[in-house]
């Protein structure tokens, strides 16, 4: 059987009108590189494309009543959490605490599309 070596990627969605505030999120605040989605994808409803570390983080368009319910979301592993909480929050978002897991604080926060993101720091 083939080994599964990592995830490469994670797809989110917005709406059909979301890249600006997908490149005013994801790229300006959060700080993620935008990469080139591949000319061959063109017309598909992808909006845009960033590097998040050796993953990458696509946005797709797409109609979902349910994004900003529902409990699906991304984790993003960080270097610390109180910068990035600070940065959120004077953006005008509202993050908030979980349950806690022992060796991994963390929080959660909806992005501009109701998208659920974790930001969490593994503990030596």
């Amino acid at each position: 059987m083939a080994e599964i070596k990592r995830i490469q990627h994670v797809s989110i969605t917005a709406p059909i009108d979301g890249a600006a505030t997908a490149r005013a999120f994801y790229g300006d605040l959060l700080g993620l590189p935008e990469k080139p989605v591949p000319e061959t994808l063109a017309g598909l409803n992808i909006l845009v494309w960033f590097d998040a570390g050796p993953t990458e983080l696509h946005v797709v368009a797409e109609d979902d009543e349910t994004r900003g319910r529902s409990r699906r979301h991304l984790c993003f592993e960080v270097d610390e959490l109180a910068p990035i909480r600070a940065t959120l929050e004077a953006a005008g978002y509202r993050p908030y605490d979980a349950t806690p897991i022992p060796g991994r604080p963390r929080f959660f926060c909806r992005d501009p599309f109701g998208n659920l993101l974790e930001f969490m720091v593994f503990e030596p």
